[in-house]
Formats: C-alpha cells, structure tokens, sequence
C-alpha cells in the first residue's frame, strides 16, 4: 500500500506530462517532412519547469541523427505540419524547433534546453530508441526520457526517474553539456501557445519558408 500510495503521489507532481492524442502518421507522411541538420550530432533535453515552484511539468528529447526528431513522451505539442508517431516528432526543422520551445515557455513556465555533442553512432542508437519507445503512459515523461538516455553508449550512468528537475541536474553534469533558459510571458494557457504557434508554422509552411533554403 505504501509503495503504491507513494508512486501515486509521483505521478500526481509530474502531471504535466499529459499526452495531446495525435493520429499514427504513415511512411509516406513522415517521409515528406524529413529534416536532417548538416551541423554536429546532438541530444537536447527540454525540461519544462514551473517558475512558481520550480516543479518540473515535463522532460522531452531532441535527437539531431540521420534525421531530426523529437521524442516528445505524452506530451502535448501539436502542428498540423509536424507528423507524429507513437510520441515522436517529425521534420523538426529550426522553425519547428522555436515553436515546440516557444509553445511551453509561458508565464507559468520556462524552459530549460541542455545540449550535449555525440557521435553519430551514439544519436543513431538514439534515433532507433526513441522509435521504439512509445507511446508513453502520462506522467511517465521523464523516466521513459531517463529510460532512453541510460541505453545509449556513454550515458549509462543516468539513473532513471520520474521527476523532470532530477533529470535535468543529471544531464548537466555531463562533460560539455550547453544549457540555455528561455522565459516568455505570454497566457500561461498552453493550448493558447501550441494553437499560435501552430498557426504560424502553417503559414510559413504555405510561404515556402519552414524548411531553410539550401545554400
């Protein structure tokens, strides 16, 4: 009873984690928004936290591989132009990128953004990881990000968790890790931001102006 009763009120602190139901895109909808970035393979782990109590809302994850892709476990991000299968995003170009951070930063909420270098053997293993994840279970944000990272080589030392905040102290103690904060104060409503981010990801979708030009 009281292991149940504690993994309860766990679920409870973490239950930012709530999943927006999106429909199963297929091979071929994937397939026509790919993005690979050209630049170093990366992780970056996103932690929403909350500015009043310092809670973490949710934990999610950028893997920069043979393609871009955000694992993005029960989570509530949408856009009609980013297709989603079992929690992972799709065709995360840099405009997708700003608005998946810019749609959780809010009054209420910052957003940490930790970045880390890795071969791209490590963001391969990554990459097939997080297609293999999901769906996540809400309020299981963090330990199925913390689950994740302790299976790639060289992070075997993340132990996982169901708390977004102890996730991030771990991933920043890692060597070279980059951490950045972003603070916005718009509504503290987050179907207020995904909804206005949405809108402006459609509509540079329709201007030709999501995906960079290639040089």
């Amino acid at each position: 009873m009281f292991r149940a009763a504690l993994l309860s009120v766990t679920l409870l602190a973490v239950a930012g984690c709530v999943a927006h139901k999106r429909p199963y895109a297929d091979d071929a909808t994937v397939a026509a928004v790919s993005y690979r970035d050209e630049g170093p393979k990366t992780l970056t782990l996103y932690t929403m936290v909350n500015n009043r109590t310092g809670a973490g809302g949710h934990s999610s994850l950028m893997i920069n591989a043979s393609e871009r892709v955000i694992f993005d476990p029960a989570g509530s991000f949408y856009a009609d132009v980013v297709p989603e299968r079992n929690d992972v995003l799709f065709g995360i170009t840099p405009a997708v990128e700003r608005a998946y951070r810019s749609s959780h930063a809010r009054s209420t909420h910052h957003v940490v953004v930790q970045t880390i270098e890795v071969s791209p053997m490590q963001a391969e293993i990554a990459f097939r990881l997080a297609l293999k994840a999901g769906p996540v279970s809400q309020a299981f944000c963090a330990n199925a990000t913390s689950s994740l990272l302790q299976q790639i080589p060289g992070f075997e030392g993340i132990r996982t968790t169901f708390y977004p905040t102890k996730l991030e102290q771990q991933f920043g103690q890692l060597p070279g890790v980059k951490t950045e904060e972003l603070y916005e104060n718009d509504s503290g409503d987050l179907q207020a931001g995904l909804a206005k981010n949405n809108a402006l990801l459609t509509a540079e979708a329709k201007a030709g102006t999501l995906v960079p030009a290639a040089e």
